[in-house]
């Protein structure tokens, strides 16, 4: 189902974040001496945009979302997520992931995504009525305009080089 154009603010910063994803995926394992560069480039998504992001959802997005009975459970799994996630930026803000914390985050954090676009906004779609999901896209388009949608460059320690 092609994507409700409500939702795509939405869907373009998860993008952003699953590059993030595939990135630390292809990486691993990471080395030690990359690790802070990593976790930096962690948090300054959060920062810019995730943080945000999350916020939206949770003020805009899943209240709606909870007006119909079988998301209920998506969105408590999905609240979940949130908690588990923040407290892995949290991680990163202070320094102590480990490689294999980095792995989990982007793997978690992608499945997650996933979860939103592939359950949530696709039955969201099917249940609320166009009127419902035009006035969704407003309110969630004030409450992204805070997001920095600035491109964050990988620094020389965390692109990706060519395999040897």
């Amino acid at each position: 189902m092609l994507r409700d154009k409500s939702l795509i603010p939405l869907s373009r910063q998860h993008q952003h974040a699953l590059a993030l994803c595939v990135r630390i995926e292809r990486a691993s394992p990471i080395r030690r001496t990359e690790l802070a560069a990593w976790q930096k480039e962690v948090v300054a998504h959060f920062r810019n945009e995730i943080g945000n992001h999350f916020s939206a959802e949770e003020q805009v997005l899943f209240p709606v979302a909870r007006r119909f009975e079988p998301l209920v459970p998506l969105i408590e799994d999905l609240l979940s997520d949130h908690m588990w996630l923040r407290e892995r930026f949290s991680q990163a803000e202070n320094g102590g992931m480990t490689a294999k914390d980095l792995l989990l985050f982007a793997q978690r954090l992608s499945a997650h995504i996933r979860k939103e676009e592939r359950q949530l906004f696709q039955r969201l779609q099917e249940l609320a009525s166009p009127e419902e999901l035009a006035d969704l896209g407003r309110r969630l388009t004030d409450a992204l305009k805070e997001s920095n949608e600035a491109c964050i460059l990988p620094t020389e320690a965390t692109k990706l080089r060519a395999a040897k």
